[in-house]
């Protein structure tokens, strides 16, 4: 039995990408302390190459680096890996940019940032990538082979086993935040749940005041699940207050 939950204790892998050496060895140090394992790259290319080649288990990404931009440079690597990425960026107004082009980061910190902070950043998305595998790994050990469990609200579904969406049977290719927020609500359809609660319930790190990163996600759904996105038919806004999964639309 203890051998099923060796990969538990596994010590994660990140990748640092910054060409700000003082802020790399900052980073080093306090991710090291935690427990982690740390690699380092110092500008886009090599960043790239890194990721390819040792599949690192996290990425602390920065915007600015030499040779290749850090947006480009994540979308390159999430195009062959399935890893989470968090950017680092020095301009809060970048944010929109950084979660609603289709780059598929999963988070955001900005500049200068506070070292728990950004701990806590890692350590949610790194529960979230375990809360999905360990399961997977544990059906393998055991051989148990469940039926499907699915969530169907008219043209919407979802395969919780599968982390596959589907609207009008058109199957949609969503980032793992993305599936993680749609399931959240759709577990509770036609109950409006508070940007709060999907920062904290999805992101799974306290709030820290900045809400713009679910709305944003938010948006990103929108566009692959609506058919017009300037009047939503499945996921609706309660303004000013949070978002609901509607089962009332044709």
């Amino acid at each position: 039995m203890e051998e099923e939950f060796e990969y538990e204790r596994e010590p994660k892998t990140i990748l640092i990408v910054d060409d700000e050496q003082p802020i790399v060895d900052i980073l080093v140090y306090n991710l090291k302390k935690e427990g982690y394992n740390t690699i380092e790259a110092g500008d886009g290319i090599s960043a790239v190459n890194i990721a390819l080649d040792q599949k690192p288990d996290l990425i602390l990404l920065d915007i600015m680096l030499p040779r290749l931009d850090g947006l480009s440079v994540c979308k390159r690597i999430k195009n062959s890996l399935n890893v989470p990425i968090i950017m680092l960026t020095a301009k809060d107004g970048e944010i929109d940019k950084i979660l609603g082009l289709e780059l598929g980061a999963d988070d955001y910190i900005t500049k200068p940032f506070s070292v728990r902070e950004l701990v806590a950043r890692v350590k949610a998305n790194l529960r979230k990538v375990e809360a999905v595998s360990a399961p997977k790994r544990l059906e393998e050990i055991n051989e148990d082979k469940k039926k499907p469990t699915k969530i169907v609200l008219g043209e919407l579904e979802l395969d919780l086993d599968k982390f596959e969406v589907k609207v009008r049977g058109q199957i949609i290719d969503l980032t793992l935040r993305e599936f993680e927020v749609l399931k959240f609500l759709a577990t509770q359809p036609e109950q409006v749940v508070t940007r709060e609660t999907l920062l904290e319930k999805v992101w799974g790190y306290e709030y820290y005041g900045d809400i713009r990163t679910v709305d944003v996600t938010v948006r990103r759904i929108r566009e692959k699940i609506e058919k017009d996105t300037s009047a939503p038919k499945i996921l609706i806004t309660k303004r000013g207050v949070g978002y609901y999964i509607s089962t009332r639309y044709k």
